[in-house]
């Protein structure tokens, strides 16, 4: 293997040149910067070849070479930008940068097993080479974004990574407090989890928008919040009745969307509930999938209705964290004192009370508890579902009180059928 490393070398480093060259290619027509392009799918291959061969040269040499090289390839680049910047006034530096990074993916692509194995090489170049392709490539989509962003976006934003890389790793990872079960890097990790969940389809919403369709935001509210998409379009469904069938359909898939995320949650904290839990909660999401499905026929609409965008705010607030952080706390001491003192019909309603307002707090607690041995399978499985059944019947009544007895009699029906389905599939996995 050893000895055919170097052509090895050779052959990654021409894949990095040729994946950001063809993008720069390709682009070529789209830049409004510059007439033409610094490097091209020829240019950029060549350049990462070079620093290949340097490297590969180096191991005889020394590092002096690659150094020499480098510092010429800089200069040429600098003179390069100063012609732009006099002859067309433009101070991007992508390109300069872009055909840089080629140079350097290359001369990596042939540095010797003692500074990586080959397996790690390659992982490494090749995944720089897709991630700077894909960042050159969303070029106009990420203007946009960017200009759709407020300064509450970025601030909030900050204070997710705040929390996430500066405050959680600094947390105690040890149980403490009454019956030993509040742990403070554990509930962290939570409040992290389901803020970045919910983060990722405030994001989506705010680049996609929400006028582009009633279903996309169906989904994409599902991933925020199904509750924010039950109270905005039912509000809206009484002020125009013509699109009830809309309006009913994207508050049905939103909750869909919501079951399967419960799974996919317990799915990364507790996998030992998902064989549990993954028939009942797939056959309500199921059966809401049909029914949305049913409704978009119905309604043959293709897009949202005008009048404006369903108004999301964003999601992660410190104080909304805190707050969040203590509900968890509390539901998880609250689950656990009356597992112990109470036995498991006082669980039972405390997943009912917890769920009434947020399904993730007794999802998460049930599945921390299930970990640590506390609460048998059985038991958690029940809580979370009658936590879920909870939510979704408070949000029925919702869409009445927004939208109006004859709205939230729909929405109360459809919701009353996906809670049979989750109980059928409930009842089928006790009897297997």
């Amino acid at each position: 293997m050893l000895q055919y490393e170097p052509f090895l070398s050779l052959v990654l480093a021409l894949f990095a040149g040729l994946l950001i060259g063809m993008e720069r290619q390709q682009n070529a027509g789209l830049e409004t910067e510059r007439t033409e392009i610094l490097g091209g799918a020829r240019t950029h291959p060549l350049v990462a070849l070079v620093g290949a061969c340097s490297m590969l040269l180096t191991r005889q040499t020394g590092p002096a070479l690659l150094l020499v090289i480098l510092g010429g390839f800089l200069v040429f680049l600098a003179l390069s930008y100063a012609h732009d910047l006099r002859t067309t006034g433009s101070r991007g530096l992508t390109s300069e940068v872009a055909i840089l990074l080629t140079f350097l993916l290359g001369a990596f692509s042939a540095a010797g097993e003692s500074m990586l194995p080959v397996h790690q090489k390659i992982i490494v170049v090749s995944s720089v080479s897709v991630v700077a392709t894909l960042l050159l490539s969303v070029k106009p989509k990420f203007h946009a974004l960017l200009r759709k962003a407020t300064k509450d976006d970025v601030f909030a934003t900050l204070k997710f990574l705040l929390v996430a890389l500066v405050v959680l790793p600094q947390l105690p990872n040890e149980t403490m407090g009454p019956l030993a079960v509040l742990n403070p890097y554990k509930i962290g990790l939570m409040v992290v989890l389901i803020a970045g969940i919910s983060f990722t389809g405030y994001v989506a919403i705010r680049a996609l928008g929400t006028h582009q369709g009633l279903g996309l935001t169906g989904v994409l509210g599902g991933l925020a919040s199904s509750t924010a998409v039950t109270l905005s379009l039912s509000g809206r469904a009484k002020e125009e009745p013509r699109l009830v069938d809309s309006f009913t359909m994207a508050i049905v898939l939103a909750s869909s969307i919501m079951f399967l995320r419960v799974l996919v949650t317990v799915a990364i904290l507790a996998p030992g509930l998902v064989p549990s839990l993954a028939i009942p909660l797939s056959a309500m999401a199921g059966g809401g999938f049909v029914a949305s499905a049913i409704l978009w026929r119905q309604s043959r609409l293709r897009n949202a209705p005008e009048g404006g965008e369903i108004k999301f705010t964003n999601p992660f607030e410190l104080a909304t964290a805190f707050k969040f952080a203590a509900v968890f706390a509390v539901v998880l001491l609250a689950a656990k004192a009356a597992t112990t003192y109470f036995g498991n019909g006082a669980t039972y309603l405390t997943g009912i009370l917890a769920g009434s307002t947020d399904v993730d707090a007794i999802t998460l607690s049930m599945a921390r508890l299930t970990q640590t041995g506390n609460i048998g399978i059985p038991v958690a499985v029940t809580t979370i579902l009658l936590g879920v059944a909870s939510n979704t019947l408070v949000k029925a009544g919702m869409s009445g009180v927004a939208g109006g007895w004859a709205f939230g009699r729909r929405i109360a029906l459809l919701f009353s059928g996906l809670l049979v389905l989750g109980a059928l599939g409930l009842v089928f996995v006790w009897r297997m």
